[in-house]
């Protein structure tokens, strides 16, 4: 982490994307700064005045404070460049280019779920959130269970996983050290006291105006491979979740509930429109996950997947199939640009596999491979 990357997180213009697109341009920060105003803007495509401003280093002031605020407060600000940056993060496009730790950093490379629901949580909703982390954490051990820290399914998520011994993160829309609800400020001790972290991207000199709880949940989404939805009505927040979930191409899942329960007209939704895989189990979870729990403890977790000539399919979808990864989900666009097949070839063959269930034809114009 350097003054350059924290930098870049003050620069007005700047924003999470174009700071990611000039990162990756240029390498790092410090040669963002070292570029010349006509770099930034040619290489770069910045406005003038936003160009302006890096050359200005408009942002540095803002940035020394924040070290020297983070250093007072034992928080770790890490950079998409720095190795503790988790790798599932960095994949989002709309990551942030630092994010503030308290705790634990491998807390945030381990095998990760994320289990999301409503405030209201009802006995139900409590009951099947404990007994899936439960299982889920009997089947892998190393998991880590991620949650928003908010009253209801976060703290019966986060509380669950302490009790059976598993690691959680809780992910927070405030500047560190505090907490929000302060209510669970005894709850975030214990994250940190027993191998957890609390990670939020905002640095202290944003103003809380309670505004930042859908970017919050986009960081929940992106930590995960995949996210449960426990309960949840029609316009729940832990439905902006699931769609970052979805938009990111990983896991959804969702617990049914009563038809007549207002708590789970959301979940029964995602369910019914297909954006959300049914969970009843923890093997549920590691399924939808494509996760082979034969492996050792402390193995790194992926999907594993069957030889391709041992599949009975024909010789067109075998060359289709070998261009995705077990677990991988794909937009038809990019099979497209990677078979060089055009659509009217690859729709029969995706169809041809989703029929022999090795791939599954998903909502939005995107496949995924089962085996």
């Amino acid at each position: 982490m350097t003054l350059e990357d924290m930098a870049l997180l003050f620069t007005p213009s700047l924003g999470n994307k174009g700071a990611a697109h000039l990162v990756e341009l240029f390498g790092s920060a410090r040669e963002v700064f070292a570029a010349p105003l006509s770099e930034l803007v040619r290489r770069g495509e910045l406005r003038e005045s936003t160009a302006k401003e890096i050359i200005s280093r408009t942002g540095f002031a803002a940035a020394e404070r924040e070290m020297a605020y983070c250093e007072k407060h034992h928080i770790y600000a890490i950079a998409a460049t720095d190795t503790p940056y988790p790798s599932l993060v960095r994949e989002i496009p709309d990551r942030p280019h630092v994010l503030f730790v308290q705790g634990n950093l491998s807390a945030l490379s381990r095998p990760s779920v994320a289990f999301v629901g409503t405030r209201t949580i009802s006995n139900y909703g409590q009951t099947a959130g404990l007994t899936l982390v439960k299982q889920l954490h009997e089947l892998v051990p190393e998991v880590s269970i991620v949650s928003g820290l908010a009253y209801g399914n976060d703290e019966n998520a986060h509380k669950a996983a302490l009790d059976v011994g598993a690691t959680t993160v809780a992910v927070i829309a405030n500047a560190l050290p505090e907490v929000t609800p302060a209510g669970n400020r005894n709850l975030a001790d214990r994250i940190l006291a027993e191998g957890g972290a609390i990670v939020t991207e905002l640095s202290s000199q944003h103003k809380n105006g309670g505004k930042f709880f859908p970017s919050r949940n986009r960081i929940i989404a992106a930590l995960s491979s995949g996210t449960v939805v426990v309960e949840s009505p029609y316009n729940g927040g832990s439905l902006i979740t699931a769609e970052c979930a979805f938009d990111y191409g990983r896991s959804v899942m969702a617990v049914p509930g009563r038809i007549f329960d207002k708590n789970t007209f959301g979940t029964n939704l995602l369910i019914k429109q297909n954006k959300a895989a049914m969970v009843c189990s923890g093997s549920d979870i590691v399924y939808e996950l494509g996760w082979d729990v034969t492996k050792s403890e402390g193995a790194t977790l992926a999907p594993t997947s069957a030889p391709t000539e041992t599949l009975n399919i024909s010789p067109e979808e075998r060359h289709l199939l070998q261009l995705i990864t077990v677990g991988e989900v794909v937009s038809f666009e990019l099979l497209m640009e990677r078979s060089g097949l055009p659509p009217e070839v690859i729709m029969p063959l995706l169809m041809g596999l989703e029929l022999s269930d090795i791939v599954r034809i998903l909502p939005g114009r995107k496949c995924e491979r089962l085996v």
